[in-house]
């Protein structure tokens, strides 16, 4: 016979049944994040076998429950409730595989049992909280219930105790007797916060609605400190009613964001958390006796990974100790504490243990249709594409952007950055804008999942969030340097329509901002990102117009602008000289041969030498020296001039001022120059005995800046001893060695390698030291 034909006759029987059998409410007090409350959950409900299961979860998040246990959600994770007006205001409701609220919606889920969220929903805890929350919803009770308890019991350590007592034992449903009896005696005499009564309050009416709805064997799953509130016979309905009557509320969301073991620990701020969220890991999956050796043998495993010895013996040695520790202490078992003296007393690298197995690196994970915002799901298709995992830890990883998933990987992370959630930072050194490399440093941050949320006003995607993030910052920008950072990020990201808008307010911010110094600051990242703009695939042709502009102002207003600076500001004047030189070759600006070379000119013939301010004779030098390395002055132009900086009418000050502007913290110019040399030493050695106490510190500053063997080598050349110089690559260079490394060179210029010079030796120049062979240009 059809359901539908029988249905009719068995239901009212069946709520007879219902009806006849006494409401029974069972409440499991548990500890959050406690394994063997975990254990002693799961064990009660298989036993108690409830029509429903209550758990103490904000009532708003009851949506996200039925992920809990589904494939693809993956403990450690946490439900971020937010306010939808405000994205900052948000909470952290995290779970482990250890956490009892989770064993038990799993357990309620797997069974099809009803499963209902009965703490204060978070509408109204955000609408009547003056201080925005940022953890777990459950507020510290004002004793320390577990503290006094211990007490109680002649222990002075309260976590030792509880361990001993729950967390290692599991014994179901006389566990939950035992922490009823003990949590009523440690609330007797305390008065419960405002938000505390009414969080009760609403449990309270929710354990109410089940009964009414015709449940008749209910669990609650609660935190211990609450078990002595949720009596219903002790407390009025009407007194719970007036304490919920009336409350605000705001709309609110929740979402699912993975979580760290790390941020399940009680030194990272979380005040439900934990000490050792490995170790509970464990002691869960491993109960028992068993899991101390299985322990060492995950802790042998770590310390191999880290080039560590540990043996067997060190194994059974381990276990041991810690068993006698045990012993001796008057602990049931071995606890952590007895765990790690015996590893440390055994087998060592305590730091290693404690990092992996103790706290350990587990991130969590969500799938892709489980509830989150729209901008942390396209960074999660993003993610896939660009072949990034989100990981616990630190990672270093090294892009190459001449492949196309290095410029998704590359795009992704410095969009990334451009929205301010900074899951990667870049790397400095080997990582730069000026090569085909870029490397990264990685940490995933559950914090950054509360920025995602925050940032999700922007956009849907992480493209057009950023996207609209820069334009934004842009807009707000008040100087050029903070402005072309922030170009400089959009051509980096691939998102030219925020680049056009950021040219556009360069150009207008440009026009009219009077400090040289600004302008001169903005040419290097300028040049910077035209010059690599090919190798990033992104379009820098905008810029051009730009950086021409710029560079016709700074070369009007250049030799004004240095007339009258100070010291500091002519220390900062000359570096930018530097950073123009540099912005000018990158680009092989025409400047760089003719206009740029005409305004140095000018700066370094100035007669700094009849001034008392050795600013101008830092510029002097500075400038020459560029006319030097620019091949625009020959040697005898630029010992003619240093002759003339150091001529006995210039102030000792200038002249030396002079020396270090030239020299520019390289002595590589004066050991190949001995000419130089010598124009510097017969001054050194002119000058009297007050005037070279006069200059020594700021010459003392100069040679001090060149490298160990430029001041060996001045020294020989100073004393006629001969200068040692490299021998080359020798005369025993291997024509199939040279041949391999040619054909490298081939491939970092793209030249075509010939199929008959593929077959054919290369040959070698003894007399050079060199591999000769013809390069087809």
């Amino acid at each position: 016979m059809p359901e539908s034909e029988a249905a009719p006759e068995a239901a009212p029987e069946a709520v007879a049944a219902s009806e006849a059998r006494p409401v029974q409410v069972h409440l499991l007090g548990i500890r959050h994040h406690g394994p063997g409350s975990a254990r002693s959950v799961v064990a009660a409900l298989d036993a108690l076998d409830p029509d429903i299961v209550l758990v103490e979860a904000p009532a708003d998040v009851q949506p996200a429950l039925p992920w809990i246990g589904q494939p693809g959600l993956e403990p450690p994770v946490a439900l971020l409730g937010y306010v939808v007006a405000e994205p900052a205001r948000a909470i952290f409701a995290p779970f482990a595989r250890f956490s009892p609220e989770w064993q038990a919606v799993a357990w309620a889920n797997e069974r099809e049992v009803e499963v209902r969220a009965i703490d204060l929903p978070l509408a109204i805890t955000f609408a009547n909280r003056d201080d925005d929350a940022d953890e777990l919803v459950a507020d510290g009770a004002p004793p320390d219930p577990l503290r006094q308890l211990a007490d109680a019991a002649g222990d002075p350590d309260p976590e030792r105790w509880w361990e001993d007592v729950i967390e290692h034992r599991g014994d179901g449903t006389p566990a939950f007797d035992a922490v009823a009896e003990a949590m009523a005696a440690a609330r007797d005499g305390t008065v419960p916060s405002r938000s505390e009564e009414r969080r009760e309050a609403h449990m309270r009416r929710a354990m109410r609605a089940a009964i009414k709805d015709g449940h008749r064997t209910i669990a609650v799953v609660c935190g211990a400190w609450h078990v002595p509130a949720l009596d219903l016979d002790a407390h009025a309905v009407g007194v719970d009613a007036a304490t919920l009557r009336g409350l605000k509320k705001v709309k609110v969301a929740a979402a699912w964001v993975p979580w760290t073991h790390r941020r399940l620990t009680t030194s990272s701020g979380y005040g439900a958390g934990v000490d050792s969220p490995g170790w509970y890991r464990h002691v869960f999956d491993h109960p028992g006796r068993d899991g101390v050796a299985r322990f060492f043998v995950d802790a042998a495993h770590a310390l191999r990974e880290r080039g560590l010895s540990a043996s067997p013996d060190h194994l059974i040695a381990g276990t041991r100790l810690a068993d006698t520790l045990a012993s001796m202490r008057n602990r049931p078992r071995p606890g952590l504490r007895e765990v790690l003296d015996a590893a440390d007393a055994v087998m060592g690298g305590l730091d290693v243990i404690d990092a992996e197995l103790v706290v350990g690196d587990a991130l969590g994970a969500v799938p892709d249709g489980a509830p989150q915002v729209p901008l942390a799901r396209d960074l999660a298709k993003s993610q896939k594409s660009a072949r990034l995992k989100p990981e616990a830890g630190t990672k270093v990883v090294e892009v190459d952007l001449r492949t196309p998933a290095g410029l998704r990987k590359s795009h992704l992370l410095h969009r990334l950055l451009a929205l301010g959630v900074p899951w990667g930072v870049p790397e400095e050194g080997r990582g730069s804008s000026g090569t085909f490399r870029e490397t990264w440093r990685l940490s995933w941050e559950p914090e950054l999942s509360v920025r995602l949320v925050e940032r999700s006003g922007y956009g849907t995607t992480v493209e057009s969030a950023a996207q609209a993030r820069l334009i934004e910052r842009a807009e707000a920008a008040q100087s050029l340097p903070e402005l072309v950072g922030v170009l400089e990020l959009g051509l980096f990201a691939d998102l030219p329509d925020a680049v056009e808008p950021c040219v556009r307010r360069l150009a207008d911010q440009a026009a009219t901002d009077p400090d040289v110094g600004h302008l001169m600051d903005v040419l290097a990242p300028l040049s910077s990102a035209m010059r690599y703009g090919d190798v990033r695939a992104t379009d820098a042709s905008s810029l051009r117009h730009v950086f021409d502009g710029l560079v016709v102002r700074v070369l009007a207003a250049l030799v004004p602008a240095c007339s009258s600076l100070d010291d500091d500001a002519a220390a900062q004047m000359v570096e930018r000289l530097t950073t123009v030189q540099t912005a000018l070759s990158m680009l092989d600006h025409p400047a760089r041969r003719q206009a740029f070379p005409r305004v140095l000119a000018q700066l370094a013939e100035r007669s700094g030498e009849r001034s008392e301010s050795s600013g101008r004779g830092l510029i002097a030098g500075r400038a020459t020296r560029l006319l030097h390395d620019g091949d625009v002055w020959d040697a005898g132009q630029v010992e003619r001039r240093l002759g003339r900086a150091l001529s006995p009418g210039t102030p000792p000050l200038v002249g030396a001022a002079f020396v270090e502007g030239f020299l520019a913290g390289s002595g590589t110019v004066l050991v190949h120059d001995t000419e130089l040399l010598g124009v510097v030493d017969r001054w050194l050695s002119s000058l009297r005995p007050e005037a070279f106490e006069a200059v020594m510190a700021l010459l003392r500053r100069t040679f001090g800046g060149f490298e160990a063997a430029e001041r060996r080598q001045l020294m020989a050349l100073l004393m006629g001893r001969p200068v040692e110089r490299a021998t080359g690559f020798g005369d025993d260079v291997d024509p199939d060695r040279a041949a391999a490394v040619l054909i490298t060179v081939r491939h970092l210029l793209g030249v075509a390698q010939h199929d008959d010079e593929q077959s054919t030796p290369h040959r070698a120049s003894a007399a050079s030291g060199v591999a000769v062979e013809r390069v087809p240009t």
